[in-house]
């Protein structure tokens, strides 16, 4: 008697059928947004251009000042990411305390801005940005998913080996290129502001670990106030994930206040990378409002 189970095709990855049967196998109410959230405010197009060094760079909420012209948008321009059944953030040029910055209102909602830079790892040592948040987000908790919200994100893409990937990434990856015609990138390291988690803390995705979370800023002593940071972007990959950063193809800004239905109110500086003795500022570009 022959005991043995049939044997079924398996279908091929980026299939209807391939698709279905991640989703049936993940089992995740959900998992679609989730990935979209997750991935989709991290995730890069490739065919986008590099930015031009020393280029100063627009983006769709820019306010002109008077009889100035508006800066044009492009391939290297800042892009405002929001997720489908998100309610989107509002993201507005301001000057405060005498500096330029972009200000974000965020309740019950999540959504990034986002530029494609496609820096290789010998141009990339130092990351320099500048943060201020009003307030702490009630129950937020970065270690728990469903309340997994920070006032402020610094986020950065990388590329890499993909055959590196889990047999669980790659089936991921192949589902979010499916469902957003973009791959998940290979490593997504994020610079956050926690509750109370330890500075140094790193937290890791609980659906991949390809996703990544280094508390750089904790607790209530720091708010209202322009905290400055300095990072050596090389060092806290390789602590993160233990191995060196491939190309870093995207920045982005992230507040996101969505799972504990709370809100927040922040305000991010320009974004600059300075590799050796070279400084690109990526974010704030002139003219500004006045």
């Amino acid at each position: 008697m022959n005991f043995a189970a049939p044997v079924r095709s398996l279908p091929s990855p980026g299939s209807r059928r391939w698709t279905g049967s991640v989703l049936g196998r993940v089992g995740l109410a959900g998992l679609v947004v989730a990935l979209l959230l997750q991935l989709g405010a991290c995730s890069v197009l490739v065919t986008q251009a590099p930015v031009p060094e020393g280029a100063l760079l627009a983006t769709p909420w820019e306010q002109a000042a008077p009889g100035a012209k508006p800066a044009v948008s492009g391939p290297s321009s800042w892009t405002h990411q929001v997720f489908p059944g998100k309610k989107a953030n509002r993201y507005q040029y301001v000057r405060l305390d005498g500096r330029p910055a972009m200000a974000v209102t965020s309740q019950a909602a999540a959504s990034a801005l986002r530029l494609v830079v496609n820096r290789e790892p010998a141009a990339m040592d130092q990351l320099r940005f500048s943060w201020k948040v009003a307030g702490l987000i009630p129950d937020a908790d970065l270690n728990r998913r469903e309340k997994s919200d920070s006032p402020v994100r610094l986020v950065l893409t990388f590329d890499g080996d993909r055959s590196r990937l889990s047999a669980r990434d790659a089936m991921l990856s192949e589902l979010a290129r499916a469902v957003t015609g973009e791959e998940m990138p290979y490593a997504t390291l994020m610079y956050v502001w926690s509750n109370d988690l330890v500075p140094g803390t790193v937290v890791a995705n609980r659906r991949t670990d390809r996703i990544r979370k280094l508390v750089i800023e904790s607790g209530p002593a720091g708010l209202n106030q322009w905290q400055e940071y300095q990072r050596d972007i090389r060092a806290d990959f390789e602590k993160v994930f233990g191995e060196l950063p491939g190309t870093l193809m995207s920045v982005g800004i992230m507040t996101d206040t969505d799972n504990t239905g709370g809100q927040a109110r922040a305000w991010y500086g320009p974004v600059t990378l300075a590799p050796n003795a070279q400084t690109q500022t990526l974010a704030l570009p002139l003219p500004l409002p006045k």
